[in-house]
């Protein structure tokens, strides 16, 4: 028989939720184990924003965020907010840098931020466990009694903070929404979230050869929804940080509308165009505000006529307009969980504690991070959630 190790706090994934909920408990003096499958800890947050980690967004509010319940966010993020994170990493003296729309990044490498971490639960008295795969939770009269390959584990307060289904080369796995459902709680229905677009063969073949082109856009799903940002072309279909923002609102069968020229109106740049530049092409002009190369493919296509621009009778002027405005795409499908950056869904929301993350039947057990149906937009705001989330559970066991 394997011997018991007794914690007071055993938290299941050494991710961003989980190794700042262990320090923030651990100092609080309660003792604090993390186990996870894993070679290392912080795999995920090791490969985020290109290596460099967009840790936070200096402007994550409640409305950067999609769950069932929109105000299950507010309690957490009121209380931790990005700048006490921003405050955590300076005491650290970690460098980083702004980006547009609020977004911070390190200067050097995300294994900074893992650094900050799993130092803040050494200080701590945190103990890592890794390798360590769940094999069984069972509740007892002591709290959770939790087995792993390699010992099992009784403790106080059990919490999950598995991660979602994206990236499974990383190690993502459902154990959280299976634990979820051992204990009676619901699961929202999950899907890949963040994630580039595929596209149906003849769009594929339409725009061969646009990979790596890049256009500035507003992009807009059915519901409304928009993000003004770069889309950018690639060998299976459409990805940039607009494309991976609206993934989270397209639902399977849907179209997307892109507007191509969100700076200008086109039908103004055609009436200059044909006052002072009558005899040039229209392909030429078009050429002067979005890449030629996507201008030749759509004439190609016949989607824009291949004229000069003194040829245009007034009905293809408002065509073409039209178009350009308001360009639809309808994609194949995403990416999927293996490039994905977020799991949408994960456990409801309206059976955990937006104070504490304690599931409301379950005295003990706790979710936290990614594993809960909170999905935030592209730009930190998920990082935060982990940070914000796993401090409130931290203080709370």
């Amino acid at each position: 028989m394997k011997k018991i190790t007794t914690t007071d706090v055993l938290i299941i994934g050494a991710g961003a939720a989980g190794l700042m909920c262990a320090a923030s408990a651990g100092y609080r003096g309660r003792s604090v184990t993390v186990v996870d499958m894993g070679k290392k800890a912080g795999r995920k947050i090791l490969i985020s924003g290109g290596g460099r980690c967009n840790f936070t967004n200096e402007n994550a509010e409640p409305t950067n965020y999609l769950c069932q319940n929109p105000h299950f966010v507010k309690s957490a993020l009121s209380r931790y907010s990005p700048q006490s994170f921003i405050d955590l990493v300076d005491r650290h003296g970690l460098a980083y840098h702004h980006k547009t729309l609020g977004q911070l990044f390190c200067n050097d490498s995300a294994q900074d931020i893992v650094d900050i971490l799993l130092t803040e639960c050494e200080w701590a008295g945190v103990t890592i466990k890794l390798r360590n795969e769940v094999l069984s939770v069972i509740k007892n009269s002591n709290g959770y009694l939790v087995k792993t390959n390699e010992t099992s584990f009784q403790c106080q307060s059990l919490i999950v903070a598995s991660g979602g289904l994206t990236m499974p080369k990383l190690g993502a796995t459902p154990i959280g929404y299976k634990i979820a459902e051992q204990f009676g709680l619901k699961v929202v229905p999950t899907t890949a979230a963040l994630v580039p677009f595929t596209l149906h063969e003849h769009d594929k073949q339409r725009f061969d050869g646009l990979s790596g082109i890049s256009i500035d856009c507003n992009v807009s799903s059915e519901d409304g929804t928009h993000f003004r940002e770069n889309i950018l072309f690639t060998h299976r279909g459409l990805s940039g940080p607009a494309i991976l923002q609206i993934s989270s609102f397209w639902r399977s069968g849907q179209a997307i509308t892109i507007n191509l020229l969100p700076e200008n109106k086109l039908s103004d740049l055609i009436a200059n165009w044909q006052e002072n530049q009558g005899q040039k092409s229209l392909k030429n002009l078009l050429s002067t505000v979005l890449p030629k190369r996507f201008i030749e493919s759509l004439i190609k296509s016949g989607e824009i006529p291949d004229k000069n621009i003194n040829q245009l009778a007034h009905a293809e002027i408002e065509a073409l307009c039209h178009y350009i405005h308001t360009w639809q795409i309808k994609p194949n499908g995403t990416e999927g969980y293996r490039t994905a950056e977020v799991t949408l869904g994960g456990v409801n929301t309206d059976e955990i504690s937006s104070k504490t993350f304690e599931a409301k039947n379950s005295q003990g057990l706790f979710f936290i991070g990614e594993v809960i149906d909170v999905t935030g937009f592209l730009g930190g705001f998920n990082f935060q959630w982990c940070w914000s989330s796993g401090v409130a559970c931290g203080q709370a066991v």
